[in-house]
């Protein structure tokens, strides 16, 4: 999910056509892990009425639309953008009447009508909430009993590069995720947290948890250049201010897409991360 209102203009939009493109490569690259866990949901009965808390482009939408065939989802996201994306890619696979997409900050107070699912899913939206504590107590409102809620969450951004890479300048993806972990402390501070807690105190009950290592040979497909660098981009507009000038740079080496350091012709890369997800019943 993200917080993105449309007036604050080219910038803004600029920030969600590459955030859009991220999680498209995220989509794509991680398939199989996502499908991993749509068949790992411990659900008593297949669900006809899916909600996708901060849908993005739509891979959790499309993974759960794939899994439960005769499964119509709400998505719902705060940028226009996204949705908009979401919406021709279900036209295009001929699932549009599947599929209904409702623009909203879901930190606002008031949520719009969400119908009664059996099912929501929350991937890597609920720690952009201001107050995760009051969206998980409205969630539980508003999913039919006996319905699940599944929290999926990354660990930040995945890793690309091998530690003493890259040769000229060994470290330089770690310093850059430590720069980035520095300052989405403050303004993230839910980003990493253990959401068991946090379920049961607006009423759930935990079923199920469980956490994903991903590790994907960059060789297995040419999207994993374009994720990197895609990725690494995006942590290069967050640190920029805070990187040594040296690791600045190199950063900058690695990102030109012509250039002879380019992450688009490494061999060496692959994508590791985790993955962690919770499933929680209402009673």
């Amino acid at each position: 999910m993200t917080s993105a209102h449309p007036e604050h203009g080219h910038h803004q939009e600029h920030g969600e056509h590459d955030q859009a493109e991220i999680l498209d490569l995220d989509a794509e690259v991680l398939a199989e892990h996502l499908a991993s866990l749509t068949d790992w949901l411990p659900l008593t009965a297949e669900p006809r009425q899916i909600l996708d808390l901060g849908c993005g482009t739509g891979a959790g939408t499309f993974a759960l639309l794939d899994r439960f065939p005769e499964a119509h989802v709400t998505a719902v996201d705060a940028s226009a953008g996204h949705l908009q994306r979401l919406r021709e890619k279900a036209c295009a696979r001929g699932a549009e009447e599947r599929v209904r997409t409702v623009q909203a900050d879901l930190d606002e107070p008031g949520w719009p009508d969400l119908g009664s699912p059996d099912l929501v899913w929350a991937s890597a939206s609920l720690h952009h909430m201001a107050r995760p504590d009051q969206a998980l107590r409205d969630v539980h409102a508003l999913l039919a009993p006996g319905g699940l809620l599944a929290v999926v969450e990354l660990a930040g951004f995945p890793r690309f590069l091998p530690e003493d890479a890259p040769e000229f300048r060994p470290g330089l993806e770690e310093r850059c995720h430590a720069a980035t972990a520095q300052l989405h402390a403050a303004r993230v501070p839910h980003r990493g947290a253990d959401w068991g807690p946090l379920l049961t105190a607006a009423g759930f009950t935990v079923e199920a948890e469980r956490t994903l290592a991903v590790s994907i040979d960059g060789a297995r497909s040419e999207a994993v250049g374009r994720y990197a660098l895609s990725s690494l981009r995006r942590i290069r507009a967050t640190v920029a201010d805070t990187l040594a000038p040296e690791d600045l740079t190199a950063l900058d080496q690695l990102l030109a897409p012509d250039g002879p350091h380019t992450l688009l012709r490494r061999s060496d890369l692959a994508v590791r991360t985790e993955r962690s997800v919770w499933a929680a019943r209402r009673h």
